[in-house]
């Protein structure tokens, strides 16, 4: 994932009450109608409870950037 991930998952996740665990983010999401990517990285991140979305944001896998073999390239 990528940094634009973390920002989609935050505004995805605006307003949901914690703990949570990561199905009920994925149901909260996809009932907010976010976008596949955002749907993809929660459900990439470990199955648990999440005390708090700086927890979630932080659980995201990170993929490097930039236009290097295995990053994503930036326009």
């Amino acid at each position: 994932m990528t940094k634009r991930d973390e920002i989609r998952v935050d505004k995805a996740l605006q307003g949901h009450e914690f703990p949570a665990t990561r199905e009920q983010l994925v149901d909260f999401a996809t009932d907010r109608e976010a976008d596949p990517e955002t749907l993809t990285a929660l459900r990439s991140i470990p199955a648990g409870h999440y005390a708090n979305k700086e927890q979630v944001l932080s659980a995201i896998p990170q993929e490097p950037e930039g236009d290097a073999p295995g990053g994503t390239a930036r326009g």
